[in-house]
């Protein structure tokens, strides 16, 4: 505990940059100061919440000079709702502090040159674009939404400024009584969409099965349902697909974490072989039936742990690795005994970029080398960003 502040205090601060989590950072005497919703260039008085040492978190209690790179949130719900952080920001800001915190990330976690070139690659559109939710719903209250910033308090939600026109008619429906998924249950509701404004919903307190529903991407088409992951922006999966894969070609081609499918099926057209690793049953059962839809039948599909599959990898070298594991990241070991296989391109796809880091620091110290980096702005208004890292063996 710093002995000078305590939490309540009010401080006056200017903020330096955006750093990972989102935060804005400031300094007070003897304090650094990490603040939500905060744009680079605030003065700000901003109220301490937890104070740990000689850092803070802290709320802004007053704008005293707006950053130019402020803007007025286009969503009523902002700054109590916990799905967006960034809508302070201006689309191109938001842009600038991601690129930031990837090469932050890089430099301090990575021990990466913060100069290694990074495309970045914005969404076209910045609202509008999800396709995939996770909303909250209460009996007690009869209400539907999302988590309430910083807490697990329900924020009642008519409509969200970030979702896809369907799964906002969606939301608004569930809203609309009689609704007996609000009315008898406590539910976390899964949710997505598809081309022609089908949508999918899955909860384990629900006994109906999730509606099965389509997408196109990359010229190959998946279908899925809301119990079974898939990319959420609808304007760049085409994209992500590209640059993921890249002008990749060969032999044999290993998929990680493969889901239903997206990279998998693309990969199928340009190698002899593709095999496919992913633990969720409901995934793999849908990545084998879009294979099949693809008439594809150099596609071989795991069920099973990534890490227990490479630690009995016995095929030949792998020409090409995709690596696409969860926010979280995936274990030491899972990365040592890829890099064992030496494969001779990894496509690394990370939507964490400290985990990202922190991995490529194991790469490059085993002898490869970075190719190229790519940011592609898969959740606009929000601090979460997808990279794709291209590595190859010196």
């Amino acid at each position: 505990m710093n002995g000078k502040y305590q939490s309540g205090d009010v401080l006056e601060t200017t903020i330096e940059k955006i750093v990972p989590r989102g935060y804005g950072l400031g300094f007070a005497e003897e304090l650094t100061l990490f603040v939500a919703l905060a744009a680079k260039g605030d003065r700000l008085l901003v109220r301490l919440r937890e104070i740990k040492g000689k850092t803070a978190f802290a709320e802004i209690e007053e704008i005293i000079e707006p950053s130019r790179d402020r803007t007025d949130p286009l969503c009523p719900y902002f700054g109590e709702c916990g799905g967006c952080n960034f809508q302070q920001l201006k689309y191109a800001a938001q842009l600038d502090a991601k690129l930031a915190m990837v090469r932050d990330c890089l430099e301090r976690i990575g021990k990466i040159d913060a100069a290694i070139p990074i495309e970045m690659v914005p969404c076209p559109e910045p609202f509008g674009y999800r396709l995939r939710a996770q909303w909250h719903a209460d009996p007690e209250i009869g209400k539907i939404g999302y988590y309430r910033r910083n807490s697990r308090d329900l924020v009642e939600i008519e409509h969200c400024a970030v979702l896809a026109p369907p799964l906002d008619a969606l939301l608004g429906e569930l809203r609309t009584p009689p609704n007996r998924i609000i009315a008898d249950t406590t539910v976390q509701i899964d949710a997505a969409c598809g081309e022609t404004d089908e949508t999918s919903m899955h909860s384990p307190e629900l006994p109906e099965p999730a509606q099965e529903i389509t997408w196109s991407a990359g010229g190959e088409r998946y279908v899925f349902t809301a119990e079974a992951f898939f990319q959420g922006n609808r304007f760049l999966l085409d994209r992500l697909i590209k640059s993921a894969i890249g002008e990749a070609t060969g032999g044999t081609a290993l998929d990680l974490y493969c889901g239903v499918g997206l990279f998998t099926i693309p990969l199928a057209r340009r190698f002899e072989c593709v095999v496919g690793i992913e633990e969720n049953r409901i995934a793999v059962d849908f990545a084998k039936r879009n294979a099949v839809a693809a008439y594809l039948e150099n596609v071989e599909l795991h069920r099973g742990s990534v890490r227990q599959f490479l630690a009995n990898y016995r095929m030949t070298r792998p020409d090409f690795v995709l690596l696409d594991p969860p926010r979280a990241g995936t274990e030491k070991e899972t990365i040592l005994d890829l890099i064992s296989l030496k494969p001779k391109h990894v496509s690394y796809v990370a939507c964490e970029p400290s985990v990202l880091a922190r991995d490529l620091k194991r790469f490059v110290e085993n002898g490869y080398q970075i190719g190229s980096l790519t940011v592609i702005d898969l959740f606009p208004q929000t601090h979460h960003v997808e990279t794709i890292a291209h590595l190859y063996p010196e």
